[in-house]
């Protein structure tokens, strides 16, 4: 058991997860009574140490949410993307990756039985809604901050099942309309927020902790059902 974070005990540790012939690494954070799970679909030339996804993630811990930092790319597929920017609009393959980690928490003794949610920013946005129409009910929930459901296309967006909130700054005017466009496909429960005075990455004074708060709130409301 680990101590961190103010709050009570917390299992925190570096896995790797399989994914056909590769390991994907990660890290794993289990709250005590922890009520879901979220795995975060990181954005365009990012990883799992994005700063803006580990804080959401932190935030979401202190509400007893269980949370999947991972990488979606090799070492190796990293440093081809940072010269070619191919993989991270492969939205296929990330959301298989997806998929897979999904599939690789289900044999986990410590998140057994915990709903599984998603949280994606940029790029990850659209892997993650992908990830969410291909496992149907088994998802319990799906957060876009500042993401690219567009991505995902028209036909996948109508048959995602997942309640769905996309996050917008207000002075982020192309995601901004990319979003509108993808939510009028959306069939499922859904939500659109656009937070005031925010650019794409959030970096404003309060605008992150505003997604933090939005997202908990979305995953609390909806990871606890059975």
């Amino acid at each position: 058991m680990k101590q961190g974070e103010g709050f009570g005990a917390m299992r925190t540790r570096e896995v790797k997860i399989p994914s056909g012939d590769l390991l994907l690494e990660g890290e794993l954070s289990v709250p005590e009574g922890a009520t879901g799970i979220v795995l975060f679909a990181h954005g365009s030339g990012s990883s799992r140490f994005s700063p803006r996804n580990r804080f959401v993630a932190r935030m979401l811990r202190e509400r007893r949410i269980a949370t999947l930092l991972f990488d979606l790319l090799t070492r190796d597929e990293e440093a081809f993307d940072l010269k070619t920017a191919a993989l991270r609009f492969d939205t296929g393959l990330l959301a298989k990756r997806l998929v897979d980690a999904t599939r690789w928490l289900d044999r986990l003794d410590d998140v057994y039985g915990l709903r599984v949610g998603y949280f994606g920013a940029s790029t990850g946005g659209g892997a993650a809604l992908v990830a969410a129409a291909e496992l149907g009910d088994e998802i319990g929930a799906v957060v876009s901050r500042g993401g690219r459901p567009d991505l995902a296309g028209e036909e996948t967006l109508r048959r995602v099942k997942s309640p769905t909130l996309l996050i917008v700054g207000e002075h982020d005017p192309v995601v901004l309309k990319l979003n509108e466009e993808a939510f009028r496909h959306l069939q499922c429960e859904k939500e659109l927020v656009v937070v005031p005075g925010a650019t794409h990455l959030f970096e404003e004074p309060g605008a992150l902790e505003e997604v933090a708060r939005l997202a908990g709130d979305w995953f609390a409301r909806h990871l606890g059902r059975a």
